[in-house]
């Protein structure tokens, strides 16, 4: 739909009984449009992001699109766009969600790096660092809440007129990936590869350290103007998240001191636990960096490359369905790069990823081990001289056979470590039992609770209407959670580990992953890695 287009369809409409008036559409994606709108009862202008009318045929979706709407509108933060309302109206006689949030005059980072681009080659690394340091106090506030983002990126990350930085969508992301049949029938997609980390390309559980891979991502491309891995496919972006390692970032900015290289090589790590431990730890880590050396004009090297999976993501990746024909070019993304504001052109646009595609076997889980088998998967090469039409697909099982039995052999490891462990007591502390501390010793922080209704009620599974969504007992107090359980009459295991980032007590992973479907009856035993509040 062109600009026009839609500034007639939607000129004079109204949401909420009227409360909400839209005006101009700020901008347009695949699944939203967002709108600037005035609030008659509040007497300001607000942004209001509406969700095409296919979508809205989805009960399912709507409310999964509710509830963490909800969640998103309990984060307060100077970074963080405001959430301020949430509902349902009728457009056009279809069932429209929609999101009412803060306006923001400014303009979206990747404008406001595109600028930087033509003027100096990429943004100058001192601003760059600044502005990742800002999108991770954003994160270290949600991630506390146990939400993950899941999309950071340029066109997520609004900048004011006063230069404030602003990170928007928290929690759509999960709200698209909830599994609504029809949007896996119609090709809608979620995502954007050239973000992600590589467990979402795997289809593995991810955590706060998928954020911080995506927000690397993001910083490598702000000091050297392109992006670490980039090709002509999703798949083949995928791949390379996957497999290949990116290039120093001094090698495309000259004027980059080798601090910014570590600190990029470290948030683009395959294994999350080779990432930083936390949000506010790069946050720290950003701003450590962005002091230490004088400020310098970028220097491009002419012609430097970058990583590209380029040609073998089918090795891992099957091939997508021929009746489907791949996109050509830029496909809608369900987030618009421009949703505030004054509209400006939008940078170039990213390729949604596929939800599913025809023939991917979503790897199984890797277990709940402190070490998790490697990411990173071995190719099969082609047979010389093979086409794409007609090449064999036992590369991909052959990779499929590797991915579970290494799979499959982490869960049975796993399980076997903790199989001595014993039931907490009923009355058992978060606090470690060793009699002494370590130095760097980090206490308990009874403040992070879980409501033992997550439990007792929890979220009812959108696939089966018998199970329930696995709690998120991430990042909370032991003590919180064991009464959690309880009061549901679960079962779980313990187990202690060294890290002192998060303080004594404080539940650094779980088995099964939150989210997961699980029979409320018969849920099995679940585990738990806990901090001891000493340094690793």
């Amino acid at each position: 739909m062109s600009q026009d287009g839609a500034h007639g369809r939607y000129a004079g409409r109204a949401l909420a009984a009227g409360r909400y008036q839209l005006r101009d559409l700020l901008g347009e994606g695949g699944m939203a449009s967002v709108h600037l709108a005035y609030d008659a009862v509040l007497d300001r202008q607000v942004a209001i992001k509406t969700l095409h009318t296919e979508l809205g045929r989805e009960q399912a979706f709507r409310e999964r699109f509710r509830r963490e709407a909800q969640a998103v509108a309990k984060l307060t933060h100077t970074n963080i766009v405001s959430v301020f309302d949430t509902g349902e109206d009728d457009v056009d006689g279809m069932t429209t969600p929609y999101i009412v949030m803060e306006y923001i005059e400014g303009r979206p980072l990747g404008s406001v790096l595109d600028e930087d681009v033509q003027q100096y080659g990429a943004m100058p690394a001192d601003k760059a660092l600044k502005i990742t340091a800002d999108v991770l106090a954003a994160l270290e506030i949600s991630h506390e809440m146990g939400l993950v983002h899941r999309d950071i990126k340029p066109g997520n990350v609004m900048m004011t007129k006063r230069g404030v930085v602003k990170v928007m969508d928290f929690g759509i992301a999960r709200a698209m990936q909830s599994g609504v049949t029809s949007m896996t029938q119609t090709g809608m997609v979620v995502g954007t590869p050239q973000y992600l980390s590589p467990e979402q390309a795997l289809g593995r559980g991810v955590d706060a350290r998928s954020d911080l891979y995506s927000v690397g991502i993001m910083l490598f491309q702000l000091v050297t103007g392109r992006l670490p891995f980039d090709a002509d496919s999703p798949l083949a972006i995928a791949y390379a998240h996957v497999q290949e390692e990116p290039v120093a970032p001094s090698s495309v900015n000259r004027s980059l001191p080798p601090a910014v290289d570590a600190l990029v090589a470290r948030a683009l790590r395959k294994n999350p636990n080779e990432r930083f431990p936390s949000a506010e730890a790069m946050r720290d880590e950003c701003l450590r960096v962005a002091s230490s050396f004088q400020a310098a004009a970028p220097s491009i090297v002419p012609g430097a490359q970058t990583a590209s999976g380029a040609g073998v993501g089918s090795a891992v990746f099957p091939p997508v369905d021929q009746s489907t024909p791949a996109p050509t070019g830029p496909v809608q993304t369900p987030y618009q790069p421009n949703p505030y504001g004054t509209p400006t052109p939008a940078p170039a646009p990213a390729y949604g990823y596929p939800q599913q595609q025809p023939g991917y076997q979503t790897p199984a889980p890797s277990g709940y081990a402190a070490t998790p088998p490697p990411y990173n998967i071995t190719p099969q090469s082609a047979p010389p001289g093979s086409g794409g039409g007609g090449r064999s697909n036992k590369p991909v099982i052959i990779g499929a056979i590797v991915v579970s039995v290494l799979a499959v052999g982490g869960l049975v490891a796993a399980l076997t470590l903790n199989g001595g462990g014993t039931k907490d007591d009923e009355g058992g502390s978060s606090a470690s039992p060793s009699a002494t501390k370590a130095e760097g010793y980090r206490g308990p922080d009874p403040s992070k609770t879980i409501d033992p209704e997550e439990c007792t009620e929890p979220v009812e599974s959108y696939n089966d209407p018998d199970k329930v969504e696995m709690p998120n007992f991430v990042f909370k107090n032991i003590d919180s959670v064991k009464k959690c359980l309880k009061s549901a009459g679960w079962e779980y295991d313990t187990r202690k580990v060294d890290e002192s980032t998060w303080g004594d007590g404080t539940v650094m992973k779980q088995f099964p992953a939150a989210g997961t479907d699980i029979d409320p009856e018969e849920p099995g035993k679940f585990q738990f890695d806990v901090s001891t509040g000493n340094p690793a």
